[in-house]
């Protein structure tokens, strides 16, 4: 059963999440705990509390236990452009985007994922079993018409051509 836990609005730019975010893709909840408390990353912090309550949510909604868990999907996307200006020089003004991000994380159980794992090696059995006839490419004879060149075209490419 897939839990879903969403985080909107985020005062972080999408580019620098996903640095993290791509650290926990796929993990074990607990490795991904282990791996957010040590990085050093603005979004780190964020993103772990986001996981505990991801973790929290299907303790209380799906009673599922946290050593079964693994995060199975995190996107990263951006959210709306807080838009702010600079002073210049002779009266101008220099835009500043402030961007956020909306992060969802999607975490399920360790048996959902190995069915997964076992209906992909059974397609990949089926394919197989019945092998993909090839098309082989026809080469050319060794020896076959060569266009002859002259004196003159030989030598107009060359540094010095007299």
């Amino acid at each position: 059963m897939p839990v879903i836990a969403k985080l909107r609005y985020l005062r972080i730019a999408p580019r620098k999440v996903r640095l993290v975010v791509d650290l926990i893709r796929g993990r074990s909840v607990r490795e991904a705990k282990d791996v957010l408390s040590w990085t050093v990353k603005k979004s780190s912090p964020v993103l772990l509390k986001l996981l505990n309550s991801a973790v929290a949510s299907a303790k209380n909604q799906y009673q599922l236990e946290e050593s079964d868990l693994y995060i199975s999907k995190v996107t990263v996307d951006e959210g709306p452009k807080l838009k702010r200006f600079f002073p210049r020089a002779r009266g101008s003004a220099y835009q500043i985007q402030k961007k956020t991000s909306h992060v969802t994380m999607v975490l399920d159980t360790l048996g959902h994922a190995k069915l997964k794992k076992r209906k992909k090696a059974e397609k990949t059995t089926q394919k197989e079993r019945q092998p993909k006839e090839r098309k082989r490419k026809v080469r050319p004879e060794i020896g076959t018409y060569k266009p002859k060149l002259e004196k003159g075209i030989k030598r107009i490419f060359r540094r010095k051509s007299f």
